[in-house]
């Protein structure tokens, strides 16, 4: 199927269903939904792949014929903090590194997702193209999911739906732009702002709390590491001795200089404290911080990562190590688009969606961006026209990716940027963390 014919697909789309009366005078749009709108949570609260299914038509209309302030006329707010609220319990439950088809059930695939940045028909295309997520089908989306496209919204409420829906089939991991301090520099807070009106602060936070449940990491069938950044330090932990009688106090070294840097182990990552991660990227955020900040680098060895401003670079060496001590066959990251690939040397472009970036005696290092004619909004210069990929393993083994590369859904309709991407640097590099470190920690 062709992303055009995905795009031009829609469940019940022959059905036409009358607007709800409405007292705004703008709600005027070209033609009616082809569901039900608005949308209501189930009486009994269970979702079904039927609404589900009526769910991505409404979204992948409300983007071609509503403005962003109608959006409460197709999904009101008291449905979106059912939602949200059931996400959230099953994701905080969730430990940080997520079991994905332990023992690798041989009737089953998994699909793993990198960065989609709000580009909600995309996202369609790509669950259409790979299959819906179903009890043979898991799916790993590897984080970012808002930011920078206009229906980061809409795109984050569908993959919590899938995830209530199917919360052992369906894995979402946090990305770097899952913070508050991203999402208000990116776009996701004023697109929020813009769809919810008065309601829009209520929602955000809403958003924020849900980030923060998010698992950082995850294991595929025993054999493949998923994480949106990658690697990450071990830290030391030093007791300061006190007066007889009385406990010592536990210190965390940040070891920001780089100095006796170390991989970390599971262990640590699923000690690690995951509800926060704002500057300041020290103490108890180091590995957070790392697992979705860092990068691989051909030079070998591990090293702070400058160019970022936080997290690490790991060399060949470090991919090798990992993949040898936990018996893993891939490491599949994300995090890294053709804007950002293109400032670093000696590694491939992102233009098929996708890189193979390591591939050592053990197994291999991927980069997968799922995000094609990434950004939507560009200031300057010629598009990128990048294509978006997605992974599939397949049994018995898990262990030798299939790569699928899609170009991105046309016409993409017209959307509001909600950040001036004119001013904005292009890349996450050189973000001016300590100029925000006051806000977010008083």
């Amino acid at each position: 199927m062709s992303a055009e014919e995905a795009s031009a697909s829609s469940p019940n789309a022959s059905s036409q269903v009358p607007l709800p009366a409405s007292p705004d005078p703008t709600f005027s749009p070209r033609q009616n939904p082809p569901v039900p709108i608005p949308l209501s949570f189930p009486d009994n609260g269970n979702l079904t792949l039927a609404w589900i299914e009526d769910l991505v038509s409404a979204f992948e209309w409300s983007s071609r014929h509503l403005t962003p302030s109608q959006f409460p006329y197709v999904f009101p707010v008291s449905v979106f903090d059912t939602l949200v609220l059931k996400a959230s319990k099953i994701l905080h439950k969730e430990p940080n590194c997520v079991p994905v088809n332990e023992g690798g059930d041989e009737n089953s695939s998994v699909v793993v997702v990198g960065d989609v940045h709000g580009q909600l028909h995309d996202v369609i295309f790509l669950l259409k193209d790979a299959g819906w997520p179903s009890e043979n089908r898991f799916f790993v989306f590897n984080g970012d999911y808002v930011d920078r496209g206009s229906w980061g919204l809409e795109t984050f409420l569908l993959l919590l739906a899938w995830k209530v829906f199917l919360p052992h089939r369906v894995f979402l991991l946090r990305g770097n732009h899952e913070s508050k301090y991203c999402t208000s520099v990116y776009g996701f807070e004023k697109e929020v702002m813009a769809k919810y009106g008065a309601q829009g602060k209520h929602a955000y936070r809403k958003c924020l709390g849900c980030f923060e449940g998010l698992p950082l990491a995850s294991i595929i069938a025993g054999s493949v590491y998923t994480a949106h950044g990658g690697l990450f330090r071990s830290i030391p932990v030093t007791s300061l001795k006190r007066p007889k009688g009385k406990k010592g106090r536990k210190i965390l070294s940040n070891l920001a200089d780089g100095r006796n840097l170390k991989l970390g182990s599971f262990d640590e990552l699923n000690k690690a404290r995951r509800s926060v991660l704002d500057p300041p990227w020290e103490g108890l955020n180091l590995i957070p911080g790392d697992v979705l900040w860092s990068d691989p680098s051909m030079k070998p060895g591990l090293s702070p990562n400058k160019d970022r401003g936080i997290g690490l670079l790991w060399g060949p060496d470090c991919t090798e190590e990992f993949l040898k001590k936990y018996h893993l066959k891939l490491i599949i990251r994300s995090h890294e688009g053709p804007d950002a690939r293109e400032k670093r040397s000696g590694l491939s472009e992102m233009q098929n969606g996708y890189t193979i970036d390591h591939d050592v005696e053990s197994g291999k290092l991927i980069t997968v961006f799922s995000a094609p004619d990434y950004p939507q909004f560009q200031a300057a210069g010629e598009r990128y026209n990048n294509l978006g990929a997605y992974i599939v393993l397949e049994p018995p083994e898990f262990s030798t990716p299939m790569f699928h590369s899609f170009a991105a859904v046309t016409p993409r309709p017209q959307g509001e940027p909600f950040y001036d991407f004119e001013e904005v640097i292009d890349s996450d590099e050189e973000l001016d963390f300590l100029s925000v470190q006051n806000d977010f920690s008083s």
